[in-house]
């Protein structure tokens, strides 16, 4: 399969976006940068909170953004998820501790902390990819319909040309008590917990010791193993994004750059071509499936920046770089888009589909930098257009919040944008 050829429909819908600056922070560069901020809504909606690169975590009230509360979290503060049971906000951290936190809802105070470098070490080199790193967060219940925290943590490290990666997966309840981990050494790099509460999918990108497999998914109640998949592939390179929809997980492959739904204990159920290897001018280019969120029989894969295979410096592009595609649940096309730069992440909330896009390093055009809005059925829906780059969003029950970063570009000399938060409502 292959997508399919659109015509560029962005519209832009005049959004009310109200703004809260979030200080000063160094422009990002040509290239995309390390997640820097992070930005979640409350189960309520009624509170915004954003993470920031120097550990300030601020909650806002959603409809006027004044500030509820400010408090230091021990680390970057580069992941936020909320528990409803408990309004409790969870703030996750790159840093020397990689710390997990919970903070009341109400008030900041942190009601419990977690420090993964017990688990995964303490980093070996200052500097920010050697950094115990919370990649992920979730939220969920199991199946007896208590409320769960999944997380996921790493550190990498190098000594010549051995290259290692120590990892674990938490399941917290809601008071901060670890209920099980699941250690590798592997890098997870994404998780999903099924809606029914009986599993959670982890995904590994990159696999280069023992554990040789992208995609493992846990019993959520256990940890215990219950089945595992993988593209197959060369390399170390695996799984860049996982998402449940029923019995079905949706899986971006690293290894192959296709796209893959699967059913109970890994069969393939359909898989497609996404920014697979192509000849071009003379070199071969690929990009990397970064992500994928899939609901209620529709799937959408979202691509990242072009390489080539000899080098990763080239003046072509891969024709599917930069894409956002949708699929129904048979694999057969619904429509394709450009999301014209690198996207940090997604965000989603039943058919609405968002992607904060930042820089296309290889363009360096400014009018890639917008929050994009997508219907997961039937398409493009809107765009709102920043100075700087949007690199995180987040969306909950009529509500859209984004984060905006100034960005100066190598070969221009001006600073564009600002760092600030902006939330509008699509109701």
């Amino acid at each position: 399969m292959t997508m399919t050829e659109t015509v560029d429909t962005e519209r832009e819908d005049g959004l009310d976006v109200r703004t809260a600056s979030l200080g000063e922070i160094e422009p990002a560069r040509s290239r995309h940068m390390w997640t820097r901020s992070a930005v979640g809504l409350a189960e309520s909606s009624d509170l915004v909170v954003t993470g920031e690169w120097d550990g300030t975590v601020t909650a806002r009230e959603t409809d006027s953004l004044e500030t509820r509360w400010t408090v230091a979290h021990p680390d970057h503060a580069v992941g936020v998820a909320s528990l409803e049971d408990d309004e409790t906000i969870v703030v996750a951290g790159r840093g020397e501790t990689g710390t997990v936190a919970a903070y009341d809802a109400a008030t900041g105070e942190r009601q419990w902390r977690y420090d993964t470098a017990d688990d995964v070490g303490e980093a070996v080199k200052d500097t920010v990819f050697y950094l115990p790193y919370v990649v992920a967060c979730e939220t969920g219940t199991d199946a007896d319909g208590n409320e769960r925290l999944y997380a996921a943590a790493r550190r990498y490290e190098r000594d010549g040309e051995t290259r290692q990666w120590h990892s674990t997966v938490y399941a917290f309840d809601s008071a901060g008590s670890v209920r099980w981990t699941y250690e590798t050494d592997a890098s997870p790099i994404a998780l999903d917990p099924s809606a029914d509460g009986e599993r959670l999918a982890v995904g590994y990108n990159r696999c280069m010791g023992d554990h040789d497999t992208g995609l493992v998914v846990l019993g959520a109640e256990t940890g215990d193993l219950e089945w595992t998949w993988d593209p197959g592939t060369e390399g170390d390179r695996r799984v860049g994004d996982v998402s449940f929809d029923g019995d079905s997980i949706a899986v971006s492959s690293h290894g192959d750059k296709r796209g893959y739904l699967l059913g109970p204990g890994g069969a393939e159920r359909w898989s497609v071509d996404l920014a697979v290897e192509t000849e071009i001018d003379g070199e071969t280019l690929y990009a990397y499936p970064n992500h994928v969120y899939a609901d209620d029989g529709r799937v959408a894969f979202v691509t990242g920046n072009t390489y080539a295979v000899e080098s990763r410096e080239t003046e072509s592009r891969h024709p599917n770089e930069h894409r956002v595609a949708a699929f129904d649940a048979d694999g057969t096309p619904l429509w394709d888009d450009d999301v014209r730069g690198f996207v940090h992440g997604l965000a989603a909330d039943g058919d609405r589909l968002v992607t904060p896009c930042a820089q296309n390093f290889r363009v360096r055009d400014p009018d890639t930098h917008a929050v994009r809005r997508f219907d997961l059925e039937s398409g493009p829906v809107g765009v709102e257009r920043l100075e700087g780059i949007a690199t995180a969003a987040a969306v909950r029950d009529g509500t859209l919040a984004a984060i905006e970063e100034p960005v100066a570009y190598h070969d221009d000399g001006e600073t564009r944008g600002e760092y600030a938060l902006r939330v509008g409502s699509l109701e």
